[in-house]
């Protein structure tokens, strides 16, 4: 069964088609970059589009990240000396409305680095990213509110910047570098752990018709606590297994699809985190005991299958048909690959 995307409601199986593209009025828009270097132009509203992430994917811990077709959308309207928050979809009702606002702390944070004024403003938010599933939504308003600040600010958007600034504010650049790239990234921190970690990463494109299944569960699973399950330290076998299967998972992403499975084993995350999502380990195993590449996305509790696109028959690919229906009480996501990352519009002022 195919319906919207949606967040809460019944517990019945649901199956939501991903698909990208550009907010509304896009042709009347265009992307926020200034004319010439060192101008700073004033806009009239910026809106900011960025997608899902999913991180890990089995053997990669805290660095691979995969862009994936599904998207919150933003509009800033700069007025004014508050801030007015209003949001739809996922999270509302239960996010703040106010300055503590992920995505408000984060355009502050962004324009402050950027040295430019803080003015007030109205912020709203169209939320499609489930909110403590795995799927970096946390990210995804922090990469949001950055670009945004870019677009107030009359600056063109500076990916490898981006990244640095939402690792300082996410802790680690996993999901944010495939945020802010799109594709595949392979991200990691540069500088002593004890005075400043940049986030860096590189982008890399998957193979041709690379497509994801996410499973996700009504149940919530905190970050600090999928984190707090993990051992202080691990076997030099366990360590160097996963290093190789890593290796191998860059080359069955980017263009050996056949080798997914093997590829994404995992000996250094998932297992541990069991206690805390029982029901998605066991997921994780039925999965892969069927011959599908099926990991924890992210810090859980969602399930994802990688694989790729074949022929496409009444419009639904042979991938999509060969991973089942989700478990009562799960959303079933069908995604492409996002290949660029978060999009920034502007209208200008005058």
């Amino acid at each position: 069964m195919t319906a919207p995307a949606q967040h809460g409601g019944d517990t019945s199986e649901r199956t939501v088609v991903g698909s990208a593209g550009s907010p509304g009025r896009a042709a009347d828009e265009r992307a926020a970059q200034p004319q010439h270097a060192g101008a700073r132009r004033a806009c009239d509203q910026v809106r900011v589009r960025v997608p899902a992430t999913s991180a890990n994917l089995g053997p990669g811990f805290d660095a691979f990240g995969l862009a994936l077709s599904l998207y919150d959308d933003l509009v800033v309207t700069p007025g004014g000396s508050g801030v007015t928050v209003q949001v739809s979809g996922c999270g509302e009702g239960e996010v703040p409305l106010d300055e503590s606002h992920l995505v408000v702390r984060s355009i502050r944070a962004g324009l402050e680095a950027l040295g430019a004024p803080v003015p007030g403003f109205t912020l709203r938010c169209e939320n499609r990213i489930p909110h403590g599933r795995g799927l970096g939504s946390s990210s995804a308003a922090i990469v949001c509110g950055l670009a945004a600040a870019y677009a107030l600010a009359g600056e063109q958007l500076d990916r490898e910047r981006l990244v640095v600034l939402a690792n300082e504010i996410e802790g680690h650049p996993d999901n944010v570098a495939a945020a802010a790239l799109g594709a595949f990234t392979i991200a990691w921190t540069e500088g002593a752990p004890s005075f400043e970690e940049r986030g860096r990463a590189v982008k890399l494109e998957p193979a041709a018709g690379t497509a994801v299944v996410a499973y996700v569960p009504d149940n919530r699973v905190l970050t600090k606590e999928a984190r707090g399950l993990l051992p202080g330290v691990v076997s030099h076998t366990d360590a160097a297994a996963n290093a190789g299967k890593a290796a191998l998972l860059v080359a069955a992403l980017t263009g050996r699809p056949e080798l997914l499975l093997t590829a994404t084993e995992d000996r250094l995350h998932q297992e541990y985190r069991e206690p805390a999502m029982p029901e998605s380990l066991a997921l994780v195993h039925k999965l892969r005991g069927s011959g599908l590449a099926a990991i924890v996305s992210g810090a859980g509790p969602t399930v994802a299958v990688l694989g790729t696109n074949g022929d496409k028959s009444a419009g639904q690919s042979t991938f999509f048909r060969s991973t089942p229906d989700a478990p009562d009480g799960w959303t079933k996501y069908e995604l492409g690959i996002d290949p660029v990352g978060v999009q920034v519009w502007s209208m200008e002022a005058g």
